[in-house]
């Protein structure tokens, strides 16, 4: 789960590190992967909160489903009972394989990670890593390249031998 941001400069500095953050995480884990053993696959999942039970997560499911073809009428029936639901927000994985032995990692979590200073999983709230902000307010794009090396290659060093 992302951090909560209560403020609008940090708000404003996560926009400004997300996207440049994600795309160097990406390219790093391209980097490991072309000269390790592993082969990754990226792939859209859902993320639900905490404690939804499978069944919920059936009904959300088809909810979702059936307001694709529902009419407006239905559509609004359909919304009014999803209100009342647990609705997961969309994630993005990386599948690593090596023979028999099988780790996903969550990038949005990794890219957290690159932009906020003292990010854990899970933990409500977070400051923004402000050494990735230079002093005219935009990207320190050296310190966002090594802090983004740095983490995807501790993922790597900590995968199974």
């Amino acid at each position: 789960m992302p951090p909560k941001i209560n403020n609008s400069v940090a708000w404003d500095q996560a926009e400004l590190l997300m996207q440049p953050a994600f795309i160097r995480v990406i390219d790093n884990i391209r980097k490991l992967l072309d000269v390790s053993s592993w082969t990754g696959t990226y792939q859209d999942v859902l993320i639900w909160p905490t404690g939804t039970t499978d069944e919920t997560k059936a009904i959300v499911t088809q909810f979702l489903q059936d307001l694709e073809a529902a009419t407006p009428e239905q559509a609004l029936e359909i919304r009014e009972k999803l209100s009342r639901l647990p609705i997961p927000h969309p994630g993005y994985h990386l599948s690593l394989q090596r023979q028999e032995q099988t780790v996903n990692i969550d990038l949005w979590e990794l890219c957290y990670r690159v932009c906020f200073s003292n990010y854990i999983s899970g933990d409500d709230t977070a400051d923004i890593d402000t050494d990735l902000i230079d002093e005219n307010g935009d990207v320190d794009w050296q310190n966002l390249d090594n802090k983004a090396k740095e983490l995807v290659e501790q993922v790597f060093a900590n995968l199974p031998e």
